[in-house]
């Protein structure tokens, strides 16, 4: 019998070649019998969930765009963590973060009309910057709107980047309702950063990628802010790999998608400035929200503390300077939220370094605190 890992690279290699299936949840695979009964009887009463295949496709269109980034067990962070830590290093992509792999997705499906015109987008700024670097790389113009209080070194790269940078409102929320409003006068594109399939397809590429190098583990934890990514993960794990647990984490202060699953649809709820920011998204997809109910196994929170002191961990056993949504994941593996995984192998993704250095460095000087405050009790 083939193992994990024979049986997903048969997989890839066998939808690769594969036609485009007619109709969602139509796919099948010889060398994968088991795409999870959960999984295709989640596909077959909600239709407008998406399938591997679709992810599948998204990774054809992003070759040869977006790096395929490592994914090897980190022993230090094991350690802290007391469970074997396997890091997918995200932030290693050409802008920074995740957030490229979805927003090529989405540009490559365009029109050549829709091309033409361009697209915008409302982001508190990795988004944009993914928008922005492959709208340059495919000739698309490209409009990103941010809220004022955005991080000022996102908003000058996609500057750089050739992308026309506005900056509107205190929330996420008021630069996308201005977002939509350009969109619908200006006719272009609304590229959505997290409530849009071709989005997720694309974030999704990242948890094919991470199978693929590391199939034999227990769980994938994943950040969550509008639900995107996690929605992207959970649709491909839960295809080929049912077993495996996944589980979200998202800032305690800006907690949408646990207020959401408390009452079976997206809430809008409040949020507080977070180390975080990327995550603080107060109303979570109505697309991520349904594929989250569907194959998401778990959510939990974690403390600004918990952010901090993931930020150091990250920084002294990788060097990596993490902004705080990008090591979220991380934080619920070392703060203990996740007792339950303790002595597995843990998928986590680290998924973003776009973050001001003398907020970074704040951050570790609270954390080296904080550290120093548990080794003393």
């Amino acid at each position: 019998m083939d193992t994990s890992r024979e049986r997903i690279i048969h997989f890839k290699n066998a939808t690769l070649h594969q036609p485009r299936a007619s109709q969602p949840g139509a796919f099948c695979c010889p060398f994968f019998p088991t795409l999870s009964d959960r999984f295709s009887q989640s596909i077959q009463m909600n239709p407008s969930l998406l399938t591997l295949d679709d992810v599948v496709h998204a990774q054809t269109r992003l070759a040869g765009g977006v790096r395929v980034t490592p994914c090897a067990p980190s022993a230090r962070l094991g350690d802290l963590a007391g469970m074997e830590i396997i890091v997918k290093h995200d932030y290693l992509q050409a802008t920074g973060s995740f957030k490229e792999r979805g927003a090529r997705n989405a540009l490559a499906s365009l029109t050549p009309a829709q091309r033409a015109r361009g697209v915008v987008a409302a982001s508190a700024g990795n988004h944009a910057l993914g928008l922005a670097w492959h709208g340059r790389e495919l000739g698309i113009p490209v409009t990103v709107v941010m809220p004022r209080q955005a991080p000022r070194v996102k908003a000058g790269r996609c500057h750089t980047l050739g992308a026309q940078v506005v900056l509107h409102g205190d929330t996420y929320e008021d630069a996308s309702a201005h977002a939509l409003a350009l969109a619908a006068n200006q006719g272009l594109s609304y590229v959505h950063p997290f409530d849009d399939l071709a989005v997720i397809a694309g974030q999704g590429t990242l948890a094919l990628e991470a199978l693929l190098a590391e199939p034999d583990v227990d769980a994938f934890v994943v950040p969550v802010g509008g639900g995107g990514l996690l929605a992207g993960v959970a649709t491909v794990v839960k295809a080929l790999r049912p077993d495996v647990r996944v589980i979200g984490v998202e800032p305690a202060h800006a907690a949408g998608l646990a207020a959401a699953r408390q009452a079976g649809r997206p809430v809008r709820t409040a949020t507080l400035p977070t180390l975080a920011d990327g995550l603080a998204v107060a109303l979570t997809g109505a697309h991520p929200f349904a594929h989250a109910q569907a194959f998401v196994d778990d959510v939990v929170t974690v403390s600004e503390d918990d952010l901090a002191l993931a930020l150091l961990a990250a920084h002294e056993a990788h060097g990596v300077m993490l902004e705080g949504a990008g090591a979220t994941a991380l934080a619920a593996c070392l703060a203990g939220r996740l007792p339950d995984l303790s002595g597995k192998r843990v998928l986590v993704a680290l998924t973003g370094a776009n973050i001001d250095p003398a907020n970074h460095a704040r951050a570790l000087r609270r954390a080296r605190v904080l550290r120093a405050e548990q080794v003393a009790v």
